[in-house]
């Protein structure tokens, strides 16, 4: 062994072996809290999306790219929209889904086992017609002067409308504002195709008129925005909506604001919106959560036609109780170390810290032991051989035979020479060696 390690201060080998016992005790309880805490999320989740090239479809998309950048994998699932999503959440089915506020009846077990990551976005009613329909129906009705511009549902009587799929909760939506107006379904005829058909029949001619519910980023709203002979119904009782019913909020569409230069709309409209919500099982990750809700702020942070920036997410407009991970991040931002570790480091100290704590409070007191019994170990190397040199020196008074004790003593002192202890116990090696040749002068003397 070279000198630099065996002529030390200290003796790792003694000190690890005097502290084993408290350190198994300390890897056996994190083990435990690890098992209990399962501080570390699952690799996989699944999301409830919506229809193809729908605005959910494309958020749950950009929610995948922001999750993998942490090792996540985020599986998007398509569905036929709001209510669909809502009852694959119902069913365990997904973890989180994106769900639109008015589109479903709440029931009681949804407060035990739902829960919401506050609202992302609005998605105003955008409500298509064309403007060949609207000026036959002007002409049937008599009334030239209205030209062809539709501002109530009540103007939609006798007109072919699709009103999404069941699944998507906009027939659920539509449902309760016509009722609200006191106009009577078989009035118009309904049909609920999905959104690509229905856009498809809707431009060929077939259809009158075609609903949404979703966020502008939709390529379907993009497009028909600025399809020529396509108008956007104008809600001129927006905020009379908005005090009927509780998830709806009033809209206002600026003009100009979907293409400036071609002056798309060319005057305000105003429009209804339900808010979007983001929508998880008390059941997920908690780690999860707060990935979703920092990737959130960053998705839906920004500015766009009907909010200001950093005005979404936030806690307003939610018919589920809030998340307590998104809420610390809708108010306060990402945690600390969150911002100088990578996640996983982070999430580690931040779900374990606690129980570190209490650890290291129960193991500081018993740590006391470990100095006495370091001391003991090194120290027991030198005394042990004290026994023998007592019984030595015992001997020395009954025995005649003083030249095998003499080479009894020399066998004793060749061990003693071998015996490595740290720097800070030499004084008492040295002093096992000074015992030994009194006894050895002792035995010269007789």
């Amino acid at each position: 062994m070279p000198k630099t390690i065996r002529y030390t201060l200290l003796s790792l080998r003694d000190l690890t072996v005097s502290a084993g016992p408290f350190l198994l005790l300390a890897a056996i309880l994190l083990v435990l809290a690890y098992w209990w805490l399962d501080p570390n999320p699952p690799k996989r989740v699944v999301l409830a999306t919506g229809p193809a090239q729908s605005a959910y479809e494309e958020f749950g998309k950009r929610y995948a790219k922001s999750l993998s950048e942490h090792g996540i994998q985020v599986v998007l699932l398509p569905s036929e929209g709001s209510a669909a999503n809502l009852q694959l959440l119902r069913e365990g089915k997904v973890d989180l889904g994106f769900v639109q506020g008015g589109t479903s009846d709440e029931r009681p077990e949804d407060i035990d086992t739902l829960e919401s990551l506050g609202s992302l976005f609005v998605e105003p009613v955008w409500l298509f017609y064309r403007e060949d329909s609207a000026r036959k129906l002007a002409a049937r009705a008599k009334t030239p002067n209205t030209g062809a511009a539709l501002s109530a549902l009540t103007q939609l009587q006798g007109l072919r409308v699709n009103i999404g799929t069941p699944g998507s909760g906009v027939p659920s939506l539509m449902s309760k504002l016509l009722d609200s107006n006191r106009i009577d379904v078989k009035t118009l005829q309904v049909s609920q195709l999905e959104q690509t058909p229905a856009t498809m029949a809707f431009l060929a001619g077939d259809l009158d008129a075609i609903v949404f519910a979703s966020a502008p980023e939709s390529l379907m709203v993009q497009m028909l925005l600025q399809t020529p002979g396509i108008k956007l119904m104008d809600f001129a009782q927006s905020e009379a909506y908005s005090r009927r019913f509780s998830f709806l909020s009033p809209a206002l569409l600026p003009r100009g604001v979907v293409d400036l230069a071609g002056n798309v709309p060319p005057q305000d409209v105003r429009l209804v919106a339900p808010t979007t919500t983001l929508i998880t099982r008390k059941t997920t990750h908690p780690a999860l959560l707060q990935l979703f809700a920092q990737a959130g702020s960053q998705i839906h942070g920004g500015a766009g036609w009907f909010k200001r920036a950093r005005e979404y997410p936030n806690i307003n407009n939610n018919e589920l109780p809030i998340a307590k991970e998104a809420e610390r991040n809708i108010k306060s931002g990402a945690p600390l170390l969150q911002r100088y570790l990578p996640f996983w480091v982070a999430n580690l100290i931040e779900r374990m810290w606690l129980v570190m704590g209490i650890i290291i409070a129960v193991l500081l007191p018993l740590s006391r032991i470990v100095p006495p019994l370091y001391a003991f170990r090194v120290r027991s190397r030198i005394f042990r051989w004290y026994a023998q040199l007592r019984d030595i020196e015992h001997r020395l008074e009954d025995s005649p035979n003083t030249q095998a004790l003499i080479e009894e003593l020399d066998q004793l002192e060749n061990r003693a020479g071998k015996i490595s202890v740290p720097l800070s116990y030499t004084d008492e090696l040295y002093a096992l060696r000074g015992n030994i040749h009194l006894v050895r002068r002792k035995l010269l003397r007789l």
